[in-house]
């Protein structure tokens, strides 16, 4: 009963006209990041946080969160239509879903994607009302010596953020902790790593970092290699599946939101690896497996519903320990310190407005993007063939509007475009920019907590190992560490005797 009662008060924020507008704003503007290929929704995210500064708390969230789960929506489309992942979680789409469409059957395609994108959502949400509050319950017990080692299991989960090679993952968390402790020091004030620049008394500022490594670097990489875009010319019909499809894509969408709810907990790529595995799976349990690849609609519905119900799993972790698993939950993170919230177990007691609004919104965000995907399906095609030698410019110029608007800086733009640059650069080398952001905002809460417990434990670090919870962290983070790096070795064992 308690649950009902908070999710109508928190139907009375997502529905106040300002909270209501910032939804609508956020979904839409989300499908058409996912829509338009090579942006997604960290780079829309970063280049619209400085939009959110004149908002309320709440507005801020409800918009930043409906960019995200409404990318997973509009990836679909691009998938269909053109066979170019709008997301990367919709990759797995492409495969069966551009062969629907050159058989005619781009409309079920569609709107199978579009329903049970919002079945999974509205399972997700579920799930999350359900696991969010008991979780936080529980992490009311933690002191700063806990927090510091839940910190320490964050980064330590950075393993899984990262695709490629595990040192080069460790290099970029590393930079990523550097580059936060850049200012002014927490305890005695004196400016540290600044090298004379006035600009840096107050550290890097989150925005210009985030729009810099993912919104500048994204646009140069796709003006370095642009994409051939053939949008299907065929006429969209019957967006409304016929029996057949929802006899077939019915337990697909259930597997898929359970799968993809579970996935999104977990740190790293949830909605990417959740699509997979949904993918996977009902290939695996499918009587016909040879269907895949040539036009299974399950192909399409399973995929969509994990990548979906992914989204909903990632605020768990975010809202009640303050830990956010994938980079763009790193992003909302940052957000609510800019918006002066703690994030943590105390937020959803102390500010239930944030929580309980955010939750309610993302039902409202489900109906109005099942609103707008179906009867749009037409615009989007159109908007599918913007040049990029048109929209690229506008994302560059509203990096910079955005990067000035934080503080009338002039510093954070050269900053924004630092990074950019850096951020280019560390692609083209294959070193991912999300293990430096997330490393970048656990930063500062993993050496304010740190200080806090020597300065309680008057200097012993014992005191790390002697609290239960704090040590079962500690000790969890140390196994993910060398589970990790073990492989890492012994690959490289091998190959070193190969050479020989």
């Amino acid at each position: 009963m308690s649950i009902l009662h908070d999710l109508l008060y928190g139907f009375g924020v997502a529905l106040q006209p300002m909270n209501l507008f910032a939804c609508f704003v956020g979904v839409f503007i989300g499908t058409l990041i996912g829509v338009l290929p090579g942006i997604g929704p960290v780079g829309a995210m970063s280049v619209l946080l400085p939009a959110t500064f004149g908002m309320s708390p709440v507005a801020a969230i409800i918009m930043l969160s409906g960019i995200y789960y409404g990318a997973m929506y509009g990836g679909s489309t691009t998938s269909i239509l053109v066979n170019i992942p709008g997301e990367a979680a919709s990759v797995v789409t492409c495969i069966d879903g551009y062969q629907m469409a050159r058989q005619g059957r781009a409309g079920p395609a569609l709107g199978i994607a579009a329903f049970g994108s919002f079945i999974a959502g509205t399972i997700g949400l579920v799930g999350l009302m359900l696991m969010a509050n008991p979780l936080a319950k529980f992490a009311v017990k933690f002191g700063p010596a806990e927090y510091f080692s839940l910190m320490c299991l964050g980064l330590s989960l950075l393993m899984y953020l990262t695709h490629g090679s595990i040192l080069r993952g460790l290099l970029m968390a590393g930079a990523g902790i550097f580059l936060s402790l850049i200012g002014q020091d927490i305890v005695t004030g004196r400016a540290r790593f600044t090298f004379g620049l006035i600009g840096l008394q107050d550290g890097v500022g989150l925005v210009p970092l985030v729009m810099g490594l993912f919104g500048i670097s994204e646009v140069l990489l796709n003006l370095e290699t642009p994409e051939e875009r053939m949008v299907l010319s065929t006429k969209i019909r019957n967006l409304l599946p016929n029996k057949d499809d929802w006899r077939r894509s019915a337990k697909p969408i259930g597997r898929g939101s359970l799968v993809g709810f579970l996935l999104g907990i977990l740190p790293g790529g949830g909605a990417v690896i959740s699509s997979f595995v949904s993918y996977a799976m009902e290939k695996k349990l499918s009587k016909e497996p040879e269907r895949f690849g040539k036009g299974a609609i399950e192909g399409v519905a399973g995929p969509e519903a994990a990548n979906n119900a992914a989204t909903s799993g990632a605020f768990i972790p975010l809202f009640s320990l303050g830990i956010p698993p994938n980079v763009v939950m790193a992003l909302l993170l940052g957000a609510l310190m800019i918006h002066g919230l703690r994030p943590g177990p105390l937020m959803i007691t102390e500010h239930p407005e944030i929580f309980w609004g955010t939750v309610a919104s993302m039902y409202v965000g489900n109906v109005l993007l099942l609103i707008l995907n179906l009867p749009l399906i037409g615009i989007w095609v159109r908007v599918l063939k913007i040049p990029y030698n048109i929209l690229f410019p506008l994302i560059l110029l509203f990096c910079l509007i955005g990067a000035y608007c934080i503080s009338s800086n002039v510093f954070d733009i050269y900053v924004m475009i630092l990074f950019g640059l850096i951020g280019y650069g560390f692609r083209k080398i294959d070193y991912e920019p999300a293990p430096l952001v997330l490393a970048f905002v656990l930063g500062p809460l993993l050496e304010q907590n740190l200080r806090q417990a020597l300065i309680l434990s008057d200097g012993n670090l014992a005191v790390f190992v002697t609290h239960p919870i704090s040590a079962v962290c500690l000790f969890v983070s140390v196994f993910l560490l060398v589970s990790s790096v073990i492989p890492f070795i012994q690959k490289k064992r091998s190959v070193l005797e190969e050479d020989s």
